[in-house]
């Protein structure tokens, strides 16, 4: 196949419009930042971004590269079908539930990152602990998402994916690096805008393409190969509704989401924005499941893609790039690839911006250099996105093994964070002894129970374990125990080492993290940011 021109052409545009976008935002950032503190500027807008741009970067925050790429593959796939595209139920629920739930705790208090109340709670030695699983999940998420990007490149435009890698790598490090939120926020609008508009106008090619059969009868019926409805089968019941609890719970303890409803002018407009999202987020999915039934409709000798199909090629993953060059016109195909550009980048600078935030705010500022001026914390933050990308971006060209290794990480954040956020936010009692606990119990039973695609064998085999292809599967919902056993330790720990140096039944001098306050008082987290310029500030009081 012969280097596509006007492809390459056209994405440079897209490129050079989104830098634009993203420029002109960073340039409307500091007219905007007179008398504003600009570290919160950078990681919160100033908490001054409108309900209509909260709503768009909020979806598009959602609306990823994965999240269009892997609907259409879960629809296609002649194992899974609709029935177990669960990510757009998942996270729009995840949405809702978090503007229902978490949004005024955490915007009433003013908080500026998803870590901040764990440091109020728990100390900054678990806050430093906790840092770590959404960390590396927005890094392997950053890098993921660049190989899905150079993967679809050399699909479509014929071109190397290392280069695709490089420079969208450098696109989405330089405008969030001077523009920060506001940067995010404005390019969010123009990439959502150009997914919808972009994915829409190549359906109706899709559809009526002549090697295509329609698609409401191979819902029901067999043609080319089963019908994409799909089906559940009674045996993985148990594993269909624990990852449908992961996505729906596990989606709400990371700082891209937070970093959105935290900018909102109120806690009101932060809830609505929250829930509008949720529906958005959910009516993005629409084309990217029509593209997955029409793959499964499509007898593929009659294109030039020809036989075998992309499920014999192990292609499937691809499908919505393949969808799009071999079904529909070279100038509409052309517009397909900047609608999957712009999901990747729209996920990919809040991944970037999401890391340097929680490193910059929780790190280095509460841990590293407590008497930070706020510019310092401002490059603080440049430095390591500077860091976190180009890590990300050479960790892309390892594509399988950085999405299996995302996945881990987005399940530890699930059974470890999650846990902990809602003890700290709305179990108030629950102290350092418990999250520690609760933190080494979540990541035992999370690392024990294994991760076949990193080959990884499971130590506990729960019920229904079973060896299929030489490869255990667990088809217990384990995610969700585990996730329950670390709530339920965080709170039993907690209360235990309570009654322990309440009641004298231990020394409190083996009182090391101080709960019973009798060596130190600990200063809340506002009253600490408050004095952070005073040369007297700790996170401890002594009055010895």
């Amino acid at each position: 196949m012969a280097l596509n021109i006007p492809g390459l052409v056209s994405l440079s545009v897209f490129f050079m419009l989104t830098l634009a976008t993203g420029i002109w935002a960073s340039w409307k950032s500091k007219k905007d930042q007179q008398n504003r503190n600009p570290t919160e500027m950078a990681i919160v807008g100033g908490r001054n971004i409108n309900a209509f741009i909260g709503l768009f970067t909020a979806t598009a925050t959602w609306v990823g590269g994965a999240y269009i790429n892997g609907t259409a593959e879960i629809v296609y796939l002649p194992s899974k079908g609709l029935l177990w595209v669960q990510a757009p139920v998942g996270f729009a629920l995840s949405l809702v539930i978090g503007g229902f739930f978490f949004v005024n705790p955490m915007r009433s208090k003013n908080y500026v990152t998803v870590m901040d109340p764990l440091q109020e709670t728990y100390g900054n030695v678990m806050g430093s602990l906790l840092f770590i699983p959404p960390l590396l999940g927005e890094v392997f998420w950053f890098a993921a998402i660049l190989a899905s990007l150079g993967a679809t490149m050399r699909v479509i435009l014929d071109i190397g994916g290392s280069l695709a890698i490089i420079v969208s790598a450098c696109t989405v490090i330089l405008y969030t690096l001077l523009g920060g939120l506001y940067s995010v926020a404005y390019t969010d609008v123009i990439q959502l805008v150009f997914i919808t508009l972009s994915l829409w106008v190549c359906i109706p090619f899709a559809l009526v393409n002549s090697a295509t059969e329609s698609i409401y009868y191979t819902a029901t019926h067999q043609s080319y190969q089963d019908p994409w409805i799909g089906k559940i089968e009674k045996q993985y019941l148990g594993r269909w509704l624990d990852d449908f609890f992961y996505l729906v719970l596990g989606s709400i303890p990371w700082q891209t989401y937070f970093q959105r409803v935290l900018s909102a002018a109120s806690p009101g407009q932060a809830r609505l924005i929250s829930y509008l999202s949720g529906l958005g987020c959910f009516s993005m999915a629409i084309p990217s499941v029509l593209i997955g039934a029409v793959a499964a409709s499509t007898d593929w000798n009659q294109t030039s893609y020809g036989l075998p199909s992309p499920l014999e090629r192990g292609e499937s993953a691809m499908i919505l790039p393949l969808v799009l060059h071999y079904l529909c016109p070279a100038y509409i195909s052309i517009a397909g690839l900047g609608a999957i550009a712009a999901a990747t980048m729209s996920s990919a600078d809040s991944a970037l911006l999401s890391a340097g935030s929680m490193f910059a705010h929780n790190i280095y500022r509460k841990i590293l250099r407590k008497k930070a001026t706020e510019m310092e914390v401002l490059w603080a933050m440049r430095t390591s996105m500077l860091v976190f990308g180009a890590g990300a971006a050479g960790l892309a060209f390892y594509s399988s093994s950085v999405y299996d290794l995302w996945f881990l990480s987005g399940e530890l954040v699930y059974a470890l964070l999650f846990p902990q956020l809602c003890c700290a936010l709305f179990i108030p009692s629950t102290n350092t002894y418990g999250s520690a606990a609760g933190f080494l119990v979540g990541l035992l039973l999370r690392l024990l129970a294994g991760e076949p695609a990193l080959s990884i064998p499971p130590v506990i085999c729960y019920p229904a374990c079973s060896l299929v292809n030489g490869t255990y599967s667990q088809l217990f919902p384990f995610k969700i125990f585990t996730m329950l056993l670390t709530l339920g330790t965080i709170v039993a720990v907690s209360y235990l080492a309570a009654v322990l140096f309440q009641r004298n039944l231990l020394p409190r001098r083996w009182d090391v993290c101080n709960i019973t306050g009798g060596t130190g008082t600990l200063i809340p987290l506002q009253q600490m940011e408050k004095q952070m310029g005073s040369p007297t500030v700790a996170l401890e009081e002594n009055h010895d």
